[in-house]
């Protein structure tokens, strides 16, 4: 085991500085946000093969490379560097090459150059994720210098489109249809795709929503003629909470998964046709999302709420109103308001398995490297962890960037942070060399 972190060494600082000057420069042309911005991974892709290809199997090398593009310019990278057992894999996945969108106005810095200010990597996607990247290109690229012998392959896969999933096809969701994930069984898989430096055990389930709400629109001066959307939405959104907060509640496991929040639903977006400020509107859509812990089931929510707008439907009259002359019924002209509830693309979370190889070996490297072990949850959401771990997979998540600067404004992380997190990867090699 000496011998492997021996040879693994420490993270060469300037090249992967190097790199993320190269990365984070391309970050303004990755910024996922359909339809208006539509990343193109493969300029990262192109400055990950320049270190890589080098030491590729075309070249003699050892490195077994794959670029797998479901769409032009948004391709996904899967590097092998393999190991003498064909039943002996680790692989570290997840590491995306698109980052959420940036203003400039309201950062202190500029957002898409990389910035250093002491220890400080400034940059939008430095923490989430082209750090990453840049982090795991070192790891293989330092394999492939070195070649090692070791019982088990270690590959990387580095994916398109995690932060939109609104358009389908593209990403990860296709590498797992099409078998680039089959042999990840035979080992532990680790998404690196968090922060902090630390386990992160458990991730939530999302269910995008989208309440649509229609009553009728009319004069402001005769109020007694309308259903107004706006109040209607409003009084039948608190009656939807009102439920889902006590079908799913806090759950016990929670706490001993140390989530930072138990499951929740709310508002995030709200939209109405427009028109004058003195008609009421008759109709209008508020959206948001649920964060579910993987203690509850996201179709059973899904049932759930659907549940909640039929009764609402079915009982539209029993709701609270605004005023006087708010309603939701006009019996004279047999109107009723209506609501209806619609979901998009949803995930679930994950609750990792703390007795297996992976978590034994990723704790104690962490403990090692770091100092200290305080895993952590969070309701954010990864995407296909699931999925791999109902297969059997051994899936760990962890990550070295800062989660206060997750898809925030002034988004960094630190070099020093990430030369750990190397020293964690190679520690974890080693002891599944062991």
């Amino acid at each position: 085991m000496a011998n492997v972190k021996q040879i693994l060494g420490e993270l060469d600082k300037d090249s992967f500085v190097t790199l993320m000057e190269k990365l984070i420069g391309e970050s303004k042309y990755v910024q996922n946000n359909p339809p208006d911005l539509i990343p193109e991974e493969d300029r990262v892709v192109k400055h990950v093969l320049d270190i890589l290809n080098p030491y590729g199997t075309t070249v003699g090398g050892p490195l077994v490379i794959n670029h797998i593009s479901y769409t032009p310019k948004r391709g996904n990278l899967i590097v092998e560097y393999p190991g003498t057992e064909s039943d002996k894999v680790v692989s570290f996945v997840g590491m995306h090459m698109d980052v959420v969108t940036a203003n400039p106005d309201a950062w202190e810095f500029d957002p898409f150059s990389l910035s250093i200010n002491g220890d400080e990597l400034r940059g939008r996607g430095t923490t989430d994720c082209l750090g990453h990247v840049a982090l795991v290109t070192e790891l293989m690229k330092r394999l492939g210098e070195t070649k090692p012998k070791l019982k088990s392959t270690v590959v990387a896969i580095f994916i398109a489109s995690e932060e939109n999933s609104s358009i389908p096809g593209i990403g990860v969701d296709e590498l797992w249809g099409d078998g680039w994930f089959d042999k990840l069984n035979q080992g532990p898989l680790y998404w690196i795709d968090a922060a902090d430096k630390q386990p992160c055990i458990g991730t939530g389930g999302t269910i995008p929503w989208k309440l649509k709400v229609t009553g009728k629109l009319f004069h402001s001066g005769l109020p007694n003629k309308a259903i107004n959307a706006l109040e209607l939405g409003m009084e039948a959104l608190r009656e939807i909470q009102t439920r889902f907060y006590k079908d799913f509640p806090p759950h016990p496991k929670e706490k001993v998964y140390k989530f930072e929040t138990p499951s929740t639903m709310k508002p995030t977006q709200w939209s109405y046709p427009g028109g004058g400020i003195n008609q009421i509107p008759g109709e209008c859509t508020i959206a948001g999302d649920v964060r579910l812990t993987p203690f509850y089931s996201v179709s059973d929510c899904m049932k759930k709420l659907q549940e909640y707008v039929d009764y609402l439907n079915a009982n539209i009259e029993k709701l609270d109103t605004r005023g006087p002359v708010s309603k939701y019924v006009l019996p004279n002209e047999n109107l009723r308001g209506r609501l209806d509830i619609s979901f998009d693309q949803t995930s679930s979370g994950i609750a990792c398995d703390l007795n297996s190889l992976g978590y034994r070996v990723l704790a104690k490297a962490t403990k090692e490297v770091v100092g200290y072990l305080k895993p952590y949850s969070i309701t954010g959401s990864l995407p296909l962890v699931r999925d791999l771990q109902d297969k059997g997979y051994d899936v760990q998540t962890t990550g070295y960037g800062i989660m206060a600067t997750y898809h925030a404004n002034n988004e960094h992380c630190l070099l020093s942070d990430m030369g750990q997190g190397y020293l964690v990867f190679a520690s974890i090699i080693a002891q599944l060399e062991g």
